[in-house]
């Protein structure tokens, strides 16, 4: 019997011509077992390549999920606002987001799923009682005898 060459497509010659060269020595994970603990996930591999890029896939989320997911956020995102009228405006337009996500036609894929509204008056006293403990204690600005100086500006100082 004669052994007839064997086709060896590009692809399978650059990856041997790499391991004869030898780059494939000394890879980090080399020898280890690999990590199977998501056998039964199947997709196990995007929720690994999110964890370790670090990305944010909240864009992909139904808008339901999305919806809930920003809501569960209340009152603890709305801290960085300054008055109780932007923190009821963001409150609001998440409100009117909810009722229009309600009208959109359901996906004959996906199980009905609908974002409860939030109640706008509850969240805006929780705020008030959030931003109230972590403000700190107001201080009494230090006693000063005597008047301030004038300060003059760096360019007039060599007069």
């Amino acid at each position: 019997m004669v052994d007839r060459p064997r086709y060896e497509s590009p692809v399978e010659r650059a990856i041997r011509e790499a391991q004869e060269r030898g780059e494939f020595d000394d890879l980090p994970g080399a020898g280890k077992p690999l990590r199977l603990e998501h056998t039964d996930d199947p997709m196990w591999w995007v929720r690994q390549l999110a964890e370790r890029e670090n990305l944010d896939f909240t864009g992909a989320l139904p808008p339901a999920v999305a919806l809930r997911k920003e809501a569960a956020t209340f009152p603890g995102s709305l801290l960085e606002l300054r008055t109780e009228e932007s923190v009821r405006t963001v409150l609001e337009d998440f409100n009117r987001r909810v009722r229009r996500d309600r009208l959109r036609p359901p996906d004959p894929r996906m199980p009905p799923l609908l974002a409860p509204t939030v109640d706008v008056d509850d969240l805006v006293e929780q705020w008030r009682a959030l931003r109230a403990s972590s403000q700190p204690a107001q201080v009494d600005p230090p006693v000063t005898t005597g008047e301030a100086r004038p300060r003059r500006r760096w360019w007039r100082r060599r007069r």
